[in-house]
C-alpha cells in the first residue's frame, strides 16, 4: 500500500517543470558567483541564493499539496494579509522598514535579512483575481454589457488597492507587473470586446501622447502637470544613454558593452572584463551574455520559453476555471518580468529595476516566484490525482 501511494505521489509531480527550474538554478549560481567576484561585495550571494532556493522549493511543495478549493478559500485572506504588510511599510519606523535607493519597500529583520512584501503580494493578487472572476461568472451565468462592466470594475478595484500602496514606496517595476497581471486577467475573463477595445485603445493612445510630450515637449508637462524634467531622466537616458554616461545611462552603457563583447560564444566562465555594478541582481542577463555570448543568452531565453509553454499546457489541460485563471496570472507575471528585464539590459525598454525570474539574486523575488510556481505544481498534482483516482 505504501509503495503504491509513493508511486502515485511521485507520478503527479511535473518533473519536466522541475528540471527547467533546476537548470535555471544552476545558471543562476554560476552567474551570481561570477558577478560577485568583480564587485565590491563582502558577502557570498551564491550561498544565500541556494538557501532561498531551498526555502522557496519547500514553500512551493507545501502549496502543491493544497487543491483548488483550499487555495480559493485562502485567496482573500492572503490578499488582505498582503495589504496589511504593504500598509505596514508606510507606518513602520525606519529601523524596521529602512529606505533604500529612495524606496521604502523592505522589512528588515535581524539575523534573517530583508523581506519585500510586494513580491508576495503579486501572487496573492493573482489568487484573489482568479477567485473574483470565477465567483462573478458563477453568479452571473447570463453575461451582459452590464455584468461585464461590473466585473471590469471589480478587477480594477482589486488591483488598485495593492497598486496604490506599492506606488507610495515608490516601486515602478512592481507596479507595472501588477498592471500586466490585471490586463492579462481582464483579457481571459470573458469581458466583451465592445468594452475592451475602446478602453485599451484609449489607454494606448494616452500613453502615446504622454510619451510624445515627455520626449518632444517636456515644457508642457512641466507647466500644466507640474512634472519636473529631471524626473524623466530614465527615459532620456534610455533613448540616448551616451549623453548620460555619468548618471542614469551608466548602467545601460555597461550592460550593452558586456553583452556586445560576449559575441557569439562568450568569453568563458569567470572571464568577465566589463565592470557592471549590481550585476548579480537586475543585470544578471548582461553577465550571462558576456560570459556565454549569444548562445548562452539564447539558451536562457529558450528555458523561459519552455517554462511558459509548460505552464500554458497545464492551464489548457485543467478542467477547473479557477486553476485556468491562476495559470494566466502566473504566466503574465513571469512573462512580463522576463520581457522587461531582458529588454532593459539590451536597451529596448527603460530601466525599471525588475529582476530576472529564478536567475537574479534576491530572496523575496525568488520566494514570490516559487510561490507562484507552487500554484502551478498544485494544478498539475491534483489534476493527476483526479485523472487516476480509483474512487467513484
Amino acid at each position: 500500500m505504501s509503495n503504491n501511494n509513493n508511486r502515485n505521489f511521485s507520478s503527479r509531480i511535473d518533473y519536466g517543470l522541475l528540471f527547467i527550474i533546476f537548470l535555471l538554478f544552476v545558471m543562476s549560481c554560476l552567474a551570481i558567483y561570477s558577478a560577485q567576484t568583480t564587485g565590491q561585495y563582502g558577502e557570498n550571494f551564491v550561498v544565500k541564493q541556494i538557501m532561498w532556493y531551498v526555502v522557496g522549493l519547500t514553500v512551493a511543495f507545501l502549496i502543491m499539496t493544497l487543491d483548488a478549493d483550499q487555495l480559493k478559500k485562502m485567496s482573500w485572506y492572503l490578499y488582505g494579509f498582503g495589504l496589511l504588510l504593504l500598509l505596514g511599510l508606510i507606518v513602520a519606523p525606519e529601523a524596521l522598514a529602512p529606505v533604500r535607493n529612495g524606496a521604502k519597500s523592505w522589512y528588515q529583520f535581524p539575523g534573517v535579512g530583508s523581506i519585500q512584501p510586494s513580491e508576495m503580494m503579486k501572487v496573492f493578487l493573482i489568487m484573489a483575481l482568479s477567485a473574483l472572476i470565477q465567483n462573478h461568472h458563477a453568479k452571473h451565468r447570463i453575461r451582459t454589457l452590464q455584468t461585464d462592466f461590473i466585473l471590469l470594475i471589480k478587477i480594477g478595484l482589486t488591483t488598485a488597492a495593492p497598486l496604490f500602496f506599492v506606488m507610495q514606496q515608490p516601486d515602478l517595476g512592481t507596479s507595472l507587473v501588477m498592471i500586466a497581471i490585471m490586463i492579462g486577467m481582464i483579457f481571459v475573463s470573458g469581458i466583451t470586446w465592445r468594452i475592451l477595445l475602446p478602453m485599451f485603445g484609449g489607454g494606448i493612445l494616452l500613453v502615446g501622447v504622454i510619451f510624445y510630450l515627455v520626449v518632444w515637449h517636456p515644457d508642457i508637462m512641466e507647466k500644466y502637470f507640474h512634472v519636473k524634467q529631471y524626473q524623466f531622466g530614465r527615459i532620456y537616458a534610455w533613448l540616448d544613454p551616451y549623453n548620460y554616461t555619468s548618471s542614469e545611462g551608466y548602467q545601460l552603457i555597461k550592460s550593452l558593452l558586456a553583452i556586445g563583447s560576449g559575441t557569439a560564444s562568450g568569453k568563458g566562465f569567470g572571464n568577465r572584463e566589463v565592470y557592471l555594478p549590481e550585476g548579480h541582481t537586475d543585470f544578471i542577463f548582461a553577465v550571462i551574455g558576456e560570459e556565454y555570448g549569444f548562445l548562452g543568452a539564447s539558451a536562457v531565453i529558450i528555458l523561459f520559453f519552455m517554462l511558459v509553454y509548460s505552464m500554458t499546457k497545464i492551464g489548457l489541460e485543467t478542467k477547473n476555471e479557477y486553476n485556468t485563471y491562476i495559470c494566466v496570472g502566473v504566466i503574465c507575471m513571469l512573462t512580463f518580468h522576463v520581457f522587461e528585464n531582458i529588454g532593459m539590459t539590451i536597451g529596448l525598454l527603460p530601466i525599471t529595476g525588475i529582476p530576472l525570474p529564478f536567475l537574479s539574486y534576491g530572496g523575496s523575488s525568488l520566494l514570490g516566484n516559487m510561490m507562484a510556481l507552487g500554484l502551478i505544481f498544485s494544478i498539475r498534482y491534483h489534476h493527476k490525482k483526479y485523472m487516476f483516482s480509483t474512487s467513484s
